[in-house]
């Protein structure tokens, strides 16, 4: 029927794991990968896992070569499917715009999944939300990765909770302060392409008026 599929791996990845946890959470994001790509899916979504309290200057360096050896067996198995690492809606979690950028530039075939309400959350205040923040985003993403890579956005919209901490849990969008619009219009004059998909309680709902906003631009 020419629908596109996406798979969101397991909640229980951790690519910043220790050393014992992580052939637990690399299994996870391969079955995610093999059942995908049999299913036809294209794209497989998952969620970076946690900073423990160290600096992302020091996990980065040591989650990188996770995922290139994981990437590595991947095409060895020649399997197509795209790994992207989530940005993350709390300040602790391993997942800023910046961690998935650099993932991505470090690791070719990988790229970002951006949850725009995830980032909205993250600094834990609403401090980002408007059109003018937005555009610095994706003037960053296409500097970082190449313009054609706007083509090939995997974007997750919601509404959002969010407290000091950040991310509380998914809302319906006309019940949250995240501005839908400021995306939408930063989206379409730029550009850009690619898959969106709601997270939203109920799915369907937010989809229907994402779907009208969209084509409403």
């Amino acid at each position: 029927n020419d629908v596109d599929i996406s798979v969101h791996a397991s909640y229980f990845i951790n690519i910043n794991a220790k050393e014992d946890e992580w052939p637990k959470s690399r299994q996870r994001i391969v079955d995610a990968a093999y059942y995908g790509n049999l299913a036809g899916a294209t794209d497989i979504i998952f969620h970076p896992g946690s900073y423990f309290q160290r600096p992302p200057d020091e996990v980065l360096p040591k989650v990188i070569p996770r995922l290139q050896d994981l990437m590595d067996e991947l095409a060895k198995d020649g399997n197509p499917v795209r790994l992207r690492p989530e940005t993350m809606g709390k300040s602790a979690m391993l997942g800023s715009l910046d961690d998935v950028l650099v993932m991505s530039r470090e690791l070719p075939g990988l790229e970002p999944c951006i949850d725009f309400p995830h980032l909205y959350a993250r600094p834990g205040d609403g401090s980002i939300n408007n059109y003018e923040d937005w555009s610095q985003l994706l003037e960053r993403y296409g500097k970082s990765l190449g313009d054609e890579a706007l083509q090939r956005l995997h974007i997750h919209l919601s509404g959002i909770e969010y407290g000091p901490k950040g991310e509380k849990k998914h809302l319906p969008i006309a019940e949250s302060g995240f501005d839908l619009d400021a995306v939408l219009k930063a989206l379409k004059n730029f550009g850009c392409g690619g898959r969106m998909l709601i997270e939203s309680p109920p799915l369907e709902d937010d989809a229907i008026l994402v779907k009208e906003r969209w084509e409403n631009l």
